[in-house]
């Protein structure tokens, strides 16, 4: 049992109160205690040691080492590379026969943000279909105990050998900064655990958040032709469709999981008790009603508030959101400029969401470009 947080006010809340812990090994009764079992599904959400699931002190110093490596000119550095990488994948979507269904998902905003997050972190070509294969098994969370097990040994050992590689073949890339990176105060660096865990977190969650942020933008502006045209006729930007997908269509929806340090008295009688475990619902957070009003369930690109909390919030905000809003500026407009009679192949009632409660996306999006 987990508490599920949906309103916007009690999110920001908990994300900056310092009895809302993310470590298990600490502040999860259950997990200390034994009570969960290895192939639990979201056990690879969970048994990591980084600083996505430390508290205190030692989140601050794995956070630290973290930030040394994912500099914001490392970031905006990758700009002319991802226009490359989008002028190929355009070009390929160009050669697909006339009249035929491309699966745009898959074909164009799945294969630029994974392209990205693996030279980023110097994942060698040889390795980036098991990285990737491993880290879309995590995101499934349907997955049966035995495939959940097979899943995590799968990730650790796809990224020990991302590790391994990077510690022999040493270059300007982030794995082989953060095995360089030090801790300013206490001189310490990574243990092996903590970078598996790192490289886990990192390329998981920094393919998977452009993926869907890029996926979900194309099928609101395929979906919504009225809202199309105030961006054709510059009544809206490209970052109003960033910030207005985020808002309503957040790519992650439960990052797993927090815990109660302590007791928390929400008041109106919802008392969270200390080792409660949390689930934070950042996608819905956008679309309360209490921040947005009634309108807060329609894409709206004149709305004048787009507040969301997509990339968290608090000292656990987001490291890569710079570089998934950088993927989407590049993208979204080179392809709407490059087949601007795009529309959805099937009704959009057809669309298969995935199976999965922490990833907001679908399983394909099929247009025909022409």
């Amino acid at each position: 049992m987990a508490w599920s947080v949906t309103r916007y006010d009690v999110i920001k809340k908990l994300l900056t109160d310092d009895r809302v812990s993310r470590d298990p090994r600490q502040h999860w009764p259950a997990w200390y205690n034994g009570e969960i079992p290895p192939d639990w599904p979201l056990v690879s959400w969970v048994a990591v040691t980084s600083a996505f699931t430390s508290y205190g002190s030692e989140r601050a110093r794995l956070r630290n080492l973290i930030a040394k490596a994912f500099t914001a000119r490392r970031t905006a550095a990758m700009r002319p590379r991802i226009e490359e990488i989008v002028a190929g994948l355009l070009a390929g979507l160009e050669a697909a026969p006339a009249g035929e269904p491309v699966d745009l998902r898959a074909d164009y905003a799945y294969r630029l943000p994974t392209e990205v997050i693996c030279e980023l972190f110097g994942v060698p070509g040889h390795l980036r279909a098991e990285t990737m294969r491993v880290i879309d098994a995590a995101l499934d969370t349907s997955a049966t105990p035995e495939e959940a097990q097979a899943n995590v040994e799968g990730m650790y050992a796809a990224m020990r050998a991302i590790a391994d590689y990077r510690s022999e073949h040493p270059g300007d890339d982030m794995t082989s900064g953060l095995l360089a990176a030090r801790d300013d105060e206490s001189g310490s660096r990574l243990s092996q655990e903590e970078l598996i865990s790192t490289l886990i977190l990192m390329i998981g969650a920094g393919a998977e958040t452009a993926v869907n942020l890029i996926a979900k933008a194309t099928h609101a502006l395929l979906t919504h032709p009225e809202q199309r045209l105030l961006l054709e006729s510059g009544k809206a930007t490209w970052d109003d469709v960033i910030e207005e997908t985020l808002r309503a269509e957040g790519p992650i929806s439960h990052m797993p999981m927090r815990f109660a340090v302590e007791d928390i008295d929400l008041g109106e009688g919802v008392l969270i008790r200390k080792g409660d475990p949390i689930l934070v619902a950042f996608a819905a957070a956008g679309r309360d009603p209490g921040l947005h009003g009634d309108s807060a369930g329609t894409f709206d690109l004149t709305r004048e508030d787009k507040e969301h909390l997509a990339f968290g919030h608090g000292v656990h905000y987001c490291l890569g959101a710079p570089l998934a809003r950088l993927e989407a500026a590049v993208a979204l407009p080179a392809l709407f400029e490059r087949f601007p009679g795009m529309r959805l192949a099937v009704p959009p009632q057809e669309l298969v969401p995935q199976v999965s409660f922490i990833a907001n996306g679908h399983q394909e999006l099929p247009v025909l470009l022409r």
